[in-house]
């Protein structure tokens, strides 16, 4: 289990830059969701959605206006360059 989300800015279209528990930061390209997405994350694909994001301490994730969210390991792994979108290191 990784450190979890204390504080997220956007960055049109589709990026967002993360801070962590542990003090380390990391960005995201959110794109690949969203712009392949039928689902959940295609109400995102206006860039002026995104800026709306904000964090669930609770949960240690962001949470998008929609209600969606994504699981804070895999954005952890996605900011600090341990996994690619596409699925493997």
């Amino acid at each position: 289990m990784h450190p979890r989300v204390v504080a997220a800015l956007a960055k049109p279209p589709f990026v967002v830059e993360f801070t962590f528990a542990d003090r380390t930061r990391g960005s995201v390209d959110l794109s690949h969701w969203i712009v392949n997405s039928n689902g959940v994350f295609a109400g995102l694909r206006d860039p002026a959605v995104i800026t709306q994001v904000t964090v669930d301490h609770e949960a240690g994730t962001i949470v998008c206006p929609n209600g969606a969210d994504l699981d804070p390991d895999v954005l952890y792994e996605l900011a600090h360059g341990a996994v690619s979108v596409f699925g493997g290191p």
